[in-house]
């Protein structure tokens, strides 16, 4: 049945831990819950991929979907709930691709990622510096948030970057590009920080200590 229809007042649905688990697909009917807070359905057998259609439900809070064994990526549209949503729970399943770099828009919200198959790529910077999230559980991955990227971005912050004469590939572009390719950062072949070179280059404010 349409649950969305008969009850679209529902604010919170909790199936989370059935005891045979819930199986197939989440069902679509679910993001027609506009007025949902709370959507709980970690704990069963879900598959399938988590549709864009999450974008849509402006007043959610809370969303766990953890040990279960959905696929795909996750869809990028749960930005759009930057200021509603708090706590996002997606460990444990079989989520692949690149985590989307709106994720780290969440104000305030604790991401929660661990055990899945992501790319073997960076996570976006936000995420790992925590400038907008409350909380990352993979922020202590070295893998995905690397310690010289953390240390770059407080050295950034402190001395003013966004004043630089010349900024190429650092803050504000895209979270992804590698900090080896951050203007004046020279790495070697394991991506370690070897020079740092931002001669004349308009620095003010005070040098972190990250460096």
């Amino acid at each position: 049945p349409d649950f969305a229809v008969s009850i679209s007042s529902l604010q919170e649905l909790d199936m989370s831990n059935q005891t045979n688990g819930l199986t197939g697909s989440i069902p679509e009917n679910l993001w027609g819950f506009q007025y949902l807070k709370i959507m709980n359905l970690a704990g069963n057998k879900l598959a399938g991929t988590i549709p864009p259609m999450i974008g849509d439900m402006t007043m959610l809070e809370v969303l766990k979907l953890s040990s279960n064994s959905l696929s795909g990526q996750i869809p990028f549209q749960i930005g759009q709930l930057e200021g509603t949503l708090k706590r996002l729970g997606l460990a444990d399943n079989g989520l692949t691709g690149m985590i989307p770099s709106q994720l780290g828009q969440l104000q305030g919200a604790s991401v929660i990622l661990e055990g899945n198959l992501f790319d073997n790529k960076t996570a976006p910077l936000s995420l790992c510096v925590l400038s907008s999230v409350e909380a990352f559980d993979l922020a202590n991955d070295t893998s995905l948030c690397p310690p010289e990227r953390n240390a770059l971005n407080d050295i950034y912050d402190s001395a003013k970057g966004a004043e630089w004469t010349d900024r190429t590939n650092w803050l504000g572009g895209d979270e992804y590009t590698s900090y080896c390719d951050w203007k004046g950062v020279t790495c070697n072949e394991k991506s370690r920080v070897t020079e740092l070179n931002l001669a004349n280059n308009g620095l003010s404010g005070r040098l972190s200590k990250s460096i």
